[in-house]
């Protein structure tokens, strides 16, 4: 019997094979292997299925077909553009979507009076769908830059509003009132010890705000737009290219998931640095 309990209580102890698997998965080029497998194994299946004829090549392109129409936007030098022009859009947008959350979602984390005011309201225009603000920001703004940007604009404000103002509300009692014994107060006190404990939830927050702000471009950009990614599509939509609907839909990915993990460095050095 004394022989057994050792070995059933030995719940927290990790083998060297969990070790190694750990040390192996923490290492950034195997996960950037590991993460291709899929991808790759979608590749593959794509070619597998245009190649065996079981759609028209107007259903399912084959791969070659989108390299074609990438080859053929890029001798024309528009591809370039349309990628540079969504980017700055979803950039611009994010930007001050997420500096408006920040500072309005600060504010009603930290004050019960600013949360009862315009928590309901703010909770209330959440809930409008991304197509419904079009028509009132093209009567507002008229068909231009100004439009695209505040459709990104409010994509982008939620989710780092409510991650924030969640957040904050939730930051540890003692410590803050540690630091106020120590004589911290206000604007000294948020951004040293209040900002600092809800750094990962920030960034949460900003990541799904950046995501959110590449799904709003889309919409952004039906707004009579005539270039971007989101125009791409609609436009080969509405004239049967499905070769460069596909190619969009890939930059679209490839491009929001590199913005994503450009931001997830800035996490992890945040991290280190405040929380």
């Amino acid at each position: 019997m004394s022989s057994v309990l050792p070995r059933a209580t030995r719940t927290n102890e990790t083998t060297p094979v969990a070790r190694a698997r750990g040390s192996l998965l923490e290492n950034r080029f195997t996960r950037l292997g590991l993460g291709l497998v899929v991808p790759a194994l979608i590749l593959a299946a794509w070619q597998l299925t245009t190649a065996a004829g079981v759609f028209s090549p107007v259903q399912l392109p084959s791969p070659a077909a989108v390299y074609s129409a990438a080859a053929d936007l890029v001798e024309r030098g528009q591809l370039g553009t349309h990628i540079a022009i969504s980017t700055q859009r979803v950039l611009t947008g994010f930007a001050l979507g997420a500096a408006l959350g920040l500072l309005l979602g600060a504010l009603l984390g930290l004050s019960r009076l600013a949360d009862a005011l315009l928590g309901p309201a703010v909770g209330a225009l959440r809930a409008v769908p991304s197509l419904a603000w079009v028509p009132l920001l093209i009567l507002w703004m008229k068909i231009g830059e100004d439009s695209k940007v505040s459709l990104i604009t409010i994509g982008a404000f939620f989710p780092v509003f409510t991650t924030v103002a969640l957040a904050l509300r939730h930051v540890d009692r003692n410590l803050v009132e540690a630091a106020r014994a120590f004589g911290l107060r206000g604007v000294k006190l948020l951004t040293t010890v209040q900002l600092p404990a809800v750094v990962p939830a920030v960034f949460s927050g900003l990541r799904l705000a950046l995501a959110q702000a590449w799904l709003f471009l889309v919409a952004a950009e039906l707004i009579a737009s005539s270039m971007g990614l989101g125009f791409l599509l609609t436009d080969s939509q509405n004239n049967g290219r499905t070769d460069r609907m596909f190619l969009a839909i890939i930059l679209l990915a490839v491009i929001g998931k590199t913005t994503d993990a450009v931001l997830g460095i800035a996490e992890k050095q945040a991290v280190k640095k405040w929380a």
